[in-house]
């Protein structure tokens, strides 16, 4: 019989999950007959299990992702020129381990967001510190962030660090020679360091000059290319083929 005292304490050093666990267990009949090695085994799994699913809930909900219900289990195939062999591998992240990017290129509709999002939910469940965002909404961050003290070298210190970072609607407007600086300082820190999964419309051969054309664009696509798995989503429209979030 567990002492309440012995709970309380527990619950002072912040182990409330392990306190839980033995409360459940008191609660089992028959649990008194029950070898203390095999007790405490279960105590210890149980424990193990809630921290690691409240460690990824934080990691998911911190990830700030467009679709957060996507699963890669649910991603459709059919009729589609996408590579479940190789997206499923994905899904085992050891490419956020070898620093290499993922490019999802298609049409409007095709699920690339999807996609990405479903592969970082799969990084978040691995303990991999990751996070969404649109490319206008970073410019528009690096904008406020210039207003604040530090605000923009603390800016491109977190996008810099992220395990996997998913830079939706990738070149999709015509980019700022400012942003396009601004844009290369967080490549050039994330290149050969962290994994980068970028959604776009536009095929490789077109990023050149969406990207200005110079040696910025140069510069960039030279970090990200040449280390980048590359999927062509395709052209049929997702979103009004299954009439919900595009999968």
């Amino acid at each position: 019989m567990i002492e309440k005292k012995t709970i309380r304490k527990l619950r002072q050093l912040d182990l409330n999950e392990f306190a839980l666990a033995l409360e459940r267990q008191e609660s089992l009949p028959g649990i008194q007959r029950q070898a203390f090695d095999q007790r405490l085994q279960e105590a210890i799994d149980y424990l193990y299990q809630e921290k690691y699913n409240k460690q990824v809930k934080g990691l998911i909900k911190r990830a700030k992702f467009r679709i957060p219900s996507a699963n890669i289990n649910s991603v459709h195939y059919t009729g589609r020129d996408l590579d479940e062999l190789l997206f499923n591998e994905l899904s085992i992240c050891n490419f956020i381990q070898h620093k290499t990017n993922v490019v999802f290129q298609g049409f409007t509709g095709s699920g690339k967001t999807y996609l990405a999002c479903a592969l970082g939910i799969e990084a978040c469940k691995q303990g991999f510190r990751t996070f969404y965002v649109r490319l206008p909404d970073l410019f528009i961050q690096k904008d406020e962030a210039r207003l604040k003290n530090n605000g923009l070298k603390n800016l491109m210190i977190r996008y810099s660090n992220y395990d996997l970072l998913i830079i939706d609607e990738w070149l999709l407007d015509d980019i700022l020679e400012d942003d396009l600086k601004f844009l290369f300082e967080i490549m050039k820190r994330r290149h050969d360091e962290h994994s980068t999964i970028f959604c776009t419309q536009f095929r490789k051969g077109d990023w050149h000059q969406r990207l200005g054309g110079g040696v910025h664009a140069d510069a960039i696509m030279d970090r990200i290319v040449h280390n980048a798995i590359w999927f062509n989503t395709g052209n049929t429209n997702m979103r009004e083929k299954f009439n919900q979030p595009i999968i």
